[in-house]
C-alpha cells in the first residue's frame, strides 16, 4: 500500500531535536530524524528526515527522503522521494527521485526530478507537523 507521506512508513524509532536546540556543523546519522531547531551547516542522513514547521536549516540538507514543513536557505537532495509542506520555504534547489510541493510552499529555486516524472502540486488535507 503507497502512503503519500514519507513519515507514515518510518520504521523504528525517530530521534527528534528539539526546537531550542542550535546546531552548527555538520548531522550525520542513520534512522528517522525529525528536526525542529536551528541549524547552520550540512546534514547527510540515511534514513527519512522531517524539517518541522518552525524549523530553519541553514545550508545543504541530504537524507533518503526529505519531508519540508520549515525554512532551508540551502539546496535539498533526496536520494529518494521529497515533500515540501504548504508551510515550508526554500531558498535553494530541490532534487530527489519524485518531488510533491503543496499549495502555498514558495521555492526559490531549480528543482531536479531524477526519475525524469514532472513535480507533484498536492493540496494539504491534514494538519502540518
Amino acid at each position: 500500500m503507497f502512503k503519500r507521506r514519507i513519515g507514515d512508513n518510518a520504521t523504528g524509532p525517530s530521534t527528534y531535536i528539539a526546537a531550542t536546540t542550535r546546531l552548527e556543523g555538520k548531522l550525520a546519522g542513520q534512522g528517522h530524524y525529525v528536526f525542529c531547531g536551528t541549524a547552520e551547516g550540512e546534514c547527510d542522513i540515511d534514513g527519512p528526515l522531517t524539517l518541522a514547521k518552525g524549523a530553519l536549516w541553514k545550508g545543504t540538507v541530504r537524507a533518503t527522503d526529505i519531508v519540508v514543513a520549515g525554512t532551508v536557505e540551502g539546496d535539498v537532495v533526496a536520494r529518494g522521494r521529497v515533500e515540501i509542506v504548504g508551510s515550508a520555504r526554500v531558498t535553494g534547489s530541490l532534487s530527489g527521485q519524485s518531488i510533491a510541493v503543496a499549495e502555498g510552499a514558495v521555492i526559490e529555486g531549480e528543482i531536479r526530478v531524477a526519475s525524469g516524472d514532472p513535480p507533484l502540486v498536492f493540496q494539504e488535507k491534514r494538519s502540518q507537523e
